[in-house]
């Protein structure tokens, strides 16, 4: 194996690991962490080669089934509006690889990621809650109007969530650049 196939085994098992132990809580507690699939799908599209996008949605899958089953977590958000979650995903993934083809280690690019994480997660959010309000069956006598007004409440959380991990995955990016510039340069 190559640096290259051992560092992507690496930020998948990392990745796949922080999935299968934040999965279970939606926004967190005093005794749990936040979700961090948002991140997860943005950071495993900028790192992750193709076949990581359907592994990482079957793991998601499963640890929903397994949390619902046997987890004592409310199936209350498994609805036909959960295959939304598909493209939910999907756009998060994109931004990462919509990134990855522009990144350049550089403060500009930094800011630019920024920029693309908001508006991946912003449009992750609309797709999540939008499917959900048309297709849970939950929301017949609310109107669209008041559904938004009472979701907007949420995307703060939604936001910080993700940029809950997004910011320290970012750090560690830094890091790990700057260490191997240095080492090569010391070579």
């Amino acid at each position: 194996m190559n640096n290259t196939q051992i560092k992507t085994i690496a930020i998948f098992a990392t990745l796949a690991a922080l999935m299968a132990a934040t999965r279970d809580h939606h926004f967190g507690s005093a005794l749990h962490l936040p979700d961090a699939s948002l991140a997860i799908f943005l950071l495993a599209g900028f790192y992750l080669p193709r076949w990581a996008f359907p592994v990482m949605l079957i793991e998601a899958g499963l640890a929903d089934y397994l949390a619902i089953n046997y987890g004592g977590v409310s199936g209350w958000c498994f609805s036909p509006a959960y295959w939304f979650l598909i493209p939910t995903y999907f756009v998060l993934w994109f931004g990462g690889r919509f990134y990855a083809r522009r990144y350049q280690f550089s403060l500009c690019s930094l800011i630019e990621f920024a920029g693309i994480a908001f508006a991946a997660t912003t449009m992750a959010f609309l797709i999540s809650n939008i499917s959900f309000y048309l297709f849970a069956g939950y929301f017949a006598d609310v109107s669209m109007a008041k559904y938004a007004v009472q979701l907007a409440g949420y995307f703060p959380q939604y936001l910080q969530g993700a940029f809950l991990y997004l910011i320290p995955a970012t750090l560690l990016h830094i890091v790990a650049v700057h260490i191997s510039n240095r080492a090569a340069q010391q070579a």
